[in-house]
């Protein structure tokens, strides 16, 4: 009996398989972005629905300070009276200011970018996005300003008087 070799077809299916796998790389690379961009845009008019239509229903926001962890519930009661008054706030992605990482599952994605803010300046925004159905929601979002390393340490000493402070009058002040 003679065998016949099937290399070469094996080969060809396992190309043609790997041209037809789903493309979780360039294609949800660029709807992550897109939900970012609408993050920022909605943000920016204003648009409290739009916003926190972004975000899974267990989402966290991480702000700037340190006590600033708040699930969506939250972060929305806080947001919503800025949003109500037609105050947002806008955060310009830098150009070639972003990164997208996507799972192999193509499910899970997290990103960092570089934002510029005119109050606070050069900003980081760094998080996590599920795939939910057909839509990417944001799990997590972090907002954070980077600190030069050459005057971190006068930052840290700024943060521990101002720390210092506050436990001696017993709070800090509330900032909007």
């Amino acid at each position: 009996m003679m065998r016949r070799d099937h290399s070469g077809s094996a080969c060809l299916l396992l190309l043609v398989g790997l041209l037809l796998a789903p493309a979780h790389g360039a294609e949800a690379t660029s709807e992550v972005a897109d939900v970012l961009d609408r993050l920022h845009r909605a943000a920016a008019d204003a648009d409290g629905e739009a916003y926190f239509d972004l975000f899974t229903s267990d989402a966290v926001f991480l702000g700037t300070a340190a006590e600033e962890r708040w699930t969506i519930e939250e972060f929305q009661a806080f947001a919503q009276p800025y949003f109500s008054a037609g105050r947002g706030w806008t955060y310009v992605v830098r150009q070639g200011g972003r990164n997208v990482v996507v799972s192999r599952g193509g499910d899970v994605a997290w990103f960092d970018e570089v934002l510029d803010n005119e109050k606070y300046g050069e900003c980081r925004g760094t998080g996590v996005l599920r795939r939910i159905g057909d839509r990417w929601k944001i799990a997590q979002y972090n907002l954070t300003i980077p600190v030069p390393n050459e005057i971190a340490l006068d930052v840290v000493g700024m943060i521990r008087a101002l720390d210092d402070r506050d436990a001696e009058s017993g709070g800090s002040d509330e900032r909007p």
